[in-house]
């Protein structure tokens, strides 16, 4: 399944687990497939090629955006879409949309913000060098 501006996603079902009485997935579930969605996505984008530059490199979150449009239920698949959709000095910001996969449709938008950061001092660092040029690539796919 393709979606317009993403090159990557990833598929995996609901679990037991993750669901509520109602049988619905619970609202901290959607952080879990968006950290699932992003591993796969680094995994994916050939950066850990630049060896310690990128895999000793420090992100944090810095502000999530998260908006529920339609909840997912026990037995659906999951579409996981991620991209970089922005690349600022210090900080990028990752898209995900979780799509039902038997519908395609949109269940749940989110925007988050990560923060390249100097680990001695918890401080922003600029995304500078072979790291900024992967990325830059990586943002046009």
């Amino acid at each position: 399944m393709t979606r317009p501006g993403f090159a990557f996603s990833t598929r995996f079902a609901v679990r037991y687990a993750e669901i509520d009485a109602q049988r619905i997935v619970f609202n901290s579930r959607y952080l879990e497939y968006a950290d699932h969605a992003v591993e796969e996505f680094w995994r994916w984008s050939g950066m850990r090629a630049l060896g310690a530059v990128w895999t000793e490199a420090e992100f944090h979150v810095r502000r999530t955006e998260i908006d529920y449009l339609s909840p997912f239920r026990m037995g659906d698949e999951v579409v996981a879409y991620v991209r970089i959709a922005r690349l600022g000095t210090t900080s990028l910001t990752q898209r995900f949309e979780l799509c039902n996969a038997a519908t395609g449709a949109l269940n749940c938008a989110i925007d988050m913000v990560i923060v390249h950061v100097d680990m001695a001092t918890g401080r922003p660092l600029p995304i500078t060098g072979q790291v900024r040029s992967a990325l830059e690539k990586l943002g046009e796919r």
